[in-house]
């Protein structure tokens, strides 16, 4: 009965480290429809978000990945990697408290609008984010920080704040992105001092640097309703 009893304990002890290592590793939020959520992120995953310099990507498989969705939607694979670092540590598996998915964080109702049928297949989600990134780009007339502030909290709230939103997540998420891309650190103080319908950016204070704009060519379609319509969205 004595070594039963000690048997026990034995498991019982096992199941409380087990579960105490695995708290370590694992964490749970809240879902945006109020379900808890598991998700985790390594070491390795974090120190990448939030390195100051562009890491290499740490799947061989995920170049060619990358270059061509890039290239599809005219964007540089170096502004890619960017918001994949800043956004995932290039994480495949990644799920955030907010219930964003995968490398470049896809919410489910923005890969639905973007025709994404497995938001955790690698492909379809850089398809998916560099997708909306060019719509970002496209929306903004190519000013580079303000489709990056979009990217990350949404274009309802650059359009209403004419510029990068006060919100503290925002503005150093795209200060990380847009150093990762340029190669230095940048300084947002004056960046949203720009009109949506103005000539140019403004220029990061403190560095004399305007972001890049980045634009397509625009081309003529005929939409649903057979309109003549100018477009730069890709087919």
């Amino acid at each position: 009965m004595a070594s039963l009893k000690s048997g026990v304990c034995a498991v019982l002890a096992s199941l409380v480290v087990f579960a105490s290592l695995a708290e370590s590793d694992v964490r749970v939020g809240i879902g945006p429809d109020g379900q808890k959520i598991i998700y985790n992120e390594s070491p390795a995953q974090h120190a990448r978000r939030y390195s100051p310099r562009l890491s290499p990507i740490p799947d061989a498989q995920l170049v060619p990945l990358i270059e061509r969705h890039s290239l599809a939607q005219n964007l540089d694979p170096k502004l890619v990697r960017a918001v994949i670092q800043a956004e995932s540590g290039y994480n495949q598996r990644a799920l955030s408290n907010k219930g964003a998915i995968g490398l470049m964080q896809l919410m489910p109702m923005t890969a639905k609008l973007l025709r994404v049928s497995d938001p955790w297949d690698a492909s379809e989600n850089v398809r998916g984010g560099t997708t909306y990134l060019r719509q970002m780009l496209d929306r903004f007339q190519g000013r580079l920080e303000w489709a990056v502030a979009a990217y990350n909290a949404g274009p309802g709230a650059v359009e209403r704040h004419r510029g990068i939103p006060p919100y503290r997540e925002t503005r150093e998420y795209v200060r990380r992105v847009l150093s990762l891309y340029q190669g230095g650190d940048i300084q947002l103080a004056r960046v949203t001092t720009a009109s949506p319908g103005g000539s140019r950016p403004a220029a990061a204070a403190g560095t004399g640097v305007t972001a890049p704009v980045i634009t397509r060519k625009p081309r003529i379609i005929r939409n649903s309703e057979n309109q003549i319509v100018v477009t730069t969205a890709l087919e």
